[in-house]
C-alpha cells in the first residue's frame, strides 16, 4: 500500500440537515474507508506487524528469519514523550480571569485531560491525525467537570468540511458497529443522526449548537510521524534478517564432495561420526562465503541515521569534546531539530486546541457560572520550562534589579515560568506580605528603641 498522508473529506454543502445528510455521508465513506485502511496498515506498523513478515526467500527457504526492529514505535514513543511529557496547561492573558481559569484547569484535571493529550499524540504520530470529542455532563454522571472529554480511534471517526471559504467543519461522525451493520453517528451544529444502510434511524436536535468532533492533524498534508521513513524501517528489517540469515548459513554451510561417491546414508553416517574417509585423489570440504558484518554494519548505521534525519529525531552517537555546553551538545545530536519539530506541531495543535477551548468555555459558562472568554486563555506547552534554569533564574535577577522594566515584564520574559501571570500575582502577594510584615518589625524595633529611651529619661528624673 502506497501511504501519502490521509485525505480531508470535503463537501459542497455548507449547511448538513435532515435533508441532505445521507448524500453528503454517502460520498464521504469511500474517503473515510480508504483513510481507514492506511490508518490500520500504521496502526500495525506500530504494533510490530511489518512487511517483513511476508518476506519469501528462494534460496535455503529453511533459513528464513523475519526479525523486526520496531523503529515505528520508537519513533511515535520519542514524539509522543517529548511533545506531550508535560501537561499542556492553559494561563491568562490578563490578570482579571486568574480565578476561574484555575477552575477551568481544574476541571480538565478532572477528566485525566493530560493522559488524554498524550493519547491524542499517539493517534496523530501514528495516523497523521487524531480526534477528540467533548460533551456536557448527562444528568445522570455530573461530577466537579460539567463536560467529558473523549479520545476517538481515527480508524473509526472522520470530520466533513465545507468546501466554502474558510472550510468550516460541517458534520462529525462516529462509525460504530450493532449486530455486524455499521451505524453512523452523524453531529452536526444543529442536529445529531444515526443512520443505517442510508435511512435515517434516530434524529436529535444538538443542544450544544457546535460539531462536538474536533481534529487534531499533525501536520498539513496528515502524514504520520514514521510514515515518510517506512521503506528505510523495512530496509532495516531485511538487514536484521539478512545477518542473520548468514550466521545460520555459515553454521550450516553445505558440504561439497569431490571425486567421492556417497549417498544419503553414508552422509547421515558422516553426520553422526563427524569424519570421512575418502581416497587420495578425492576432496571433501564446506561451502562457505561468510557476510562481512562491517561493511553492513556501515550501511545499517547509515540508514538508521538517515531515517532520524528525516524525522527529526537526536541521534544517539554521543561523543565527547572538552568544550561542550550544554546548548552545543543539543545542536551536535540532534536535539535542536526534534525541538524544531515539536514547535511545528504545536502549531497545528494550538490551532484544533482552541477550538476544543471554545467549547469546554461554552458548557462551562452556561453549567457553572463562569464567565471565561477563548480570547482571554493561552496554551502553554511546559516541556522545556526548566532547562537552563540558572540562566533565565540570571535573566530574572537582573530585569528585577532595573528600575526602567517592570516587574511584571521580568516573569513574562524570564521564560523560567509556565504561567507567568500566575506567578507574578503571587510573587507580588507574597512580597507584599513579607514587606508588611519586615515595617511591621522595624516599628516595633523602632517603638522599643523610644520605650527604653523614656525608660532611660525617666530613671534620671527620679535620680
Amino acid at each position: 500500500m502506497e501511504l501519502y498522508g490521509r485525505h480531508v473529506i470535503y463537501t459542497d454543502k455548507e449547511v448538513v440537515d435532515s435533508s441532505n445528510v445521507v448524500e453528503v455521508l454517502s460520498k464521504a465513506i469511500p474517503i473515510y474507508e480508504q483513510n481507514r485502511r492506511e490508518t490500520q496498515t500504521l496502526y500495525n506498523y506500530y504494533r510490530g506487524k511489518q512487511n517483513i513478515y511476508s518476506r519469501v526467500k528462494d534460496v535455503r527457504p529453511e533459513i528464513c528469519h523475519k526479525i523486526v526492529e520496531n523503529r515505528a514505535n520508537e519513533i511515535v514513543s520519542f514524539k509522543s514523550g517529548y511533545l506531550m511529557g508535560e501537561p499542556v496547561q492553559y494561563v491568562s492573558r490578563g490578570d482579571k480571569v486568574v480565578d476561574d481559569l484555575n477552575t477551568l484547569n481544574e476541571y480538565m484535571h478532572e477528566e485525566s485531560k493530560e493522559s488524554k493529550d498524550k493519547e491524542l499524540a499517539d493517534w496523530f504520530h501514528i495516523s497523521g491525525t487524531s480526534y477528540r470529542m467533548i460533551l456536557p455532563d448527562k444528568q445522570s454522571e455530573q461530577d466537579e467537570a460539567p463536560f467529558e472529554i473523549y479520545t476517538l480511534d481515527p480508524r473509526f471517526t472522520f470530520v466533513v468540511y465545507t468546501t466554502a471559504l474558510g472550510h468550516a467543519c460541517v458534520m462529525g461522525v462516529i462509525v460504530v458497529k450493532i449486530n455486524g451493520v455499521e451505524r453512523y453517528c452523524c453531529y452536526t451544529k444543529t442536529e445529531t443522526f444515526e443512520i443505517e444502510n442510508d435511512e435515517i434511524i434516530k434524529h436529535e436536535p444538538n443542544g450544544l449548537g457546535d460539531v462536538p468532533i474536533i481534529e487534531y492533524p499533525a501536520n498539513m498534508a496528515r502524514l504520520g510521524a514514521f510514515e515518510i521513513v517506512i521503506d528505510l524501517i523495512d530496509g532495516l528489517n531485511d538487514m536484521a534478517s539478512d545477518r542473520l540469515d548468514g550466521v545460520e548459513q555459515f553454521v550450516q554451510a553445505l558440504m561439497v564432495f569431490k571425486g567421492v561417491d556417497i549417498d544419503s546414508d553414508d552422509f547421515s553416517q558422516l553426520r553422526k561420526e563427524g569424519a570421512l574417509k575418502v581416497p587420495p585423489e578425492g576432496d571433501v570440504k564446506y561451502l562457505i562465503q561468510e557476510l562481512n558484518q562491517s561493511q553492513t554494519q556501515t550501511l545499517v548505521d547509515y540508514t538508521y541515521q538517515t531515517m532520524l534525519d528525516i524525522c527529526g529525531m537526536p541521534n544517539r552517537n554521543g561523543g565527547s569534546s572538552t568544550s561542550d555546553t550544554g546548548a552545543a551538545v543539543i545542536m551536535r545530536d540532534g536535539w535542536s531539530s526534534a525541538e524544531a519539530r515539536a514547535k511545528d506541531t504545536e502549531m497545528m495543535f494550538r490551532q484544533s486546541e482552541k477550538e476544543f477551548i471554545r467549547i469546554a468555555i461554552k458548557i462551562a459558562n452556561q453549567f457553572r457560572n463562569m464567565n471565561l472568554k477563548s480570547n482571554q486563555i493561552d496554551i502553554r506547552f511546559t516541556r522545556r520550562n526548566y532547562e537552563n534554569i540558572q540562566l533565565k533564574a540570571q535573566v530574572l535577577t537582573e530585569m528585577l534589579g532595573n528600575d526602567m522594566i517592570d516587574p511584571k515584564l521580568a516573569f513574562e520574559h524570564c521564560g523560567m515560568f509556565p504561567d507567568a501571570e500566575v506567578a507574578y500575582m503571587q510573587s507580588m502577594a507574597y512580597y507584599k506580605k513579607r514587606l508588611a510584615e519586615k515595617t511591621a518589625e522595624l516599628l516595633k524595633a523602632r517603638q522599643e528603641e523610644v520605650d527604653s529611651a523614656k525608660e532611660e529619661v525617666n530613671g534620671n528624673d527620679t535620680e
